[in-house]
């Protein structure tokens, strides 16, 4: 039991450092069984950020919209930009790629942000700030811890059903050694949980805007790819997110 628990604390706090940059304790170089038990706790993940984002808001003695500007720096903080760099590097990408897979994998491995990159970043940096603030001036605050999570849970579903095509990538040990079985245990636990703790038609809305956006980002990478990357990985987190904001948005509107 002592040996297990030890394991799953190294997975998660390994799963942390990679997501965040969150302090974490130092330890040795996990191994390739640690990495892949570090993917079920993405999820867990998510619903740290989407807390401390919630305690960000809650704690400035400031106007809405000064809350929700500050509350997107701090998420992009708190991430280190990983899931927009992903975002990015897709971008220039599937344009430059002009559909060709062998070039578009090239220029996802290039570490330079061209304009399409920049683009992207901007478009989903604002859409997200902006559905903060209406989620913020209409009182939907209660529910924004659950944007990041379901975000990371969608990348548990990524990994469960697409192959993962880039040789000595960040994803490749995590894709052959996380446990499957229990990835699609946690997966229920989670739906689960998500129905239990929060209103059913934030509940639905929820889960069919992250499986739309999962089914779109699968079906891009499987058509342009055969499969995915970290960078798609990164992408499909933050295009989720947004969707999800948006979705809250809507519904403090109506």
């Amino acid at each position: 039991m002592n040996a297990w628990l030890f394991e799953q604390t190294r997975a998660f706090f390994l799963a942390l450092r990679f997501l965040t940059t969150l302090p974490t304790p130092a330890s040795g170089l996990p191994d390739a069984r640690t990495q892949g038990l570090s993917l079920l706790w993405y999820p867990t993940v998510g619903l740290v950020l989407g807390v401390l984002l919630t305690m960000v808001c809650l704690a400035l003695p400031v106007p809405f919209y000064l809350q929700a500007v500050v509350a997107a720096v701090v998420w992009v903080v708190l991430t280190g930009g990983l899931h927009l760099d992903g975002l990015a590097d897709c971008a220039d990408a599937w344009v430059g790629g002009m559909g060709d897979r062998e070039r578009t994998l090239r220029l996802l491995k290039d570490p330079l942000c061209g304009s399409m990159g920049v683009s992207a970043l901007v478009a989903v940096i604002a859409l997200k700030t902006a559905a903060l603030v209406a989620v913020l001036q209409l009182g939907q605050l209660a529910w924004l811890w659950a944007v990041p999570l379901l975000a990371r849970i969608s990348l548990l579903l990524l990994f469960l059903t697409t192959p993962y095509v880039r040789e000595g990538g960040l994803g490749e040990v995590l894709a052959r050694h996380f446990p499957r079985a229990w990835a699609q245990r946690v997966l229920l636990a989670a739906a689960f949980a998500l129905l239990v703790l929060l209103p059913l038609d934030v509940w639905l809305a929820f889960v069919l805007t992250a499986l739309a956006v999962f089914l779109l980002v699968r079906r891009a990478a499987i058509t342009r790819l055969g499969g995915f990357t970290g960078d798609i990985a990164g992408a499909q987190v933050e295009l989720a997110e947004a969707a999800l904001l948006l979705v809250l948005a809507c519904r403090s509107v109506a």
